[in-house]
């Protein structure tokens, strides 16, 4: 029993640090797989590097972007979740 006592900060350390940490950034990189697999041509996007463009072509890791500049083909990972939310937003 005392063993259990001596452990017991340790164990509610890392309960707190799962929910506080780790838990939250399971939750937000499957927000953005799913963003990443439903996003279609024709939608406005922001890359993570400030990069705005539209979908222009879809491959299965990669997107086509066509920007004021040309089309540029990049990972689907670039693409910046809040960014392009909030860019849809606004429109």
């Amino acid at each position: 029993m005392e063993q259990l006592t001596q452990f017991a900060p340790f164990l509610l350390m890392f309960v707190v640090i799962y929910f506080f940490m780790i838990r939250p950034q399971q939750k937000r990189a499957k927000n953005e797989k799913l963003f990443e697999s439903t996003l279609k041509i024709g939608d406005k996007i922001i890359t993570k590097s400030g990069l705005h463009g539209k979908v222009a072509e879809l491959a299965e890791t990669t997107v086509v972007v066509e920007t004021m500049a040309g089309k540029l083909k990049m990972e689907r990972s670039a693409i910046s979740m809040e960014m392009s939310a909030a860019l849809n937003k606004k429109a």
